[in-house]
């Protein structure tokens, strides 16, 4: 069971699934010719970040919707650095428009992405899901999704308690995204952290 990053602020329940997902943020301008240095926020960027892919600034307030303001992004060529990417767009010929973008995130349209492998899920999807243990007591509703190794943590508000639990096959039991319901058996113990 993976669940795959859609950004920062993904959209909330009632609000409809985003047309658009975060895929990186830009951490800075490197060098002089227009390079920026991204962080991938994918599981594929192999698959997302490639040379003619379209990408837009996602709105200035993190969510995932490109920005209108901004027109949008083309990847003329990319090269791995340290965790990361140097990525040089089209648009941008100099440090001076790398620094312009420098802080903000890319996303992509959710059709141009790799599709999901099943039993994955998008982040943006188990926000604000019911958790119930696996004999029916209701835990909370997901608040945040962590992305933290050796395992995800969700991150559930359930009256005044707040629980942080991994998200990993031992104890997510079955994950409904159209119910927004994720069904956990949770060790001993964790449910009174």
């Amino acid at each position: 069971m993976a669940a795959s990053p859609a950004g920062p602020e993904p959209s909330r329940a009632g609000q409809g699934e985003p047309r658009h997902l975060v895929v990186g943020h830009i951490n800075k301008a490197h060098g002089t010719r227009g390079e920026v240095f991204i962080w991938p926020l994918t599981d594929t960027p192999e698959q997302v970040f490639v040379p003619g892919r379209v990408l837009r600034l996602a709105s200035p307030d993190g969510g995932p919707e490109p920005d209108p303001d901004v027109p949008p992004l083309v990847i003329e060529h990319l090269r791995p650095y340290r965790r990361g990417l140097l990525v040089k767009f089209d648009e941008l010929d100099d440090r001076t428009s790398a620094e312009a973008v420098a802080g903000r995130y890319v996303s992509a349209p959710v059709e141009d992405l790799p599709p999901l492998e099943e039993g994955e899920v998008f982040y943006h999807q188990l926000l604000d899901a019911e958790v119930v243990t696996v004999e029916g007591q209701v835990v909370g509703r997901v608040r945040e999704v962590y992305e933290t190794e050796p395992a995800h943590l969700l991150e559930v508000k359930g009256g005044d308690k707040l629980h942080l639990i991994p998200f990993t096959e031992q104890i997510v039991k079955e994950v409904d995204v159209e119910r927004r319901r994720i069904v956990i058996d949770p060790p001993a113990g964790l449910l009174e952290l």
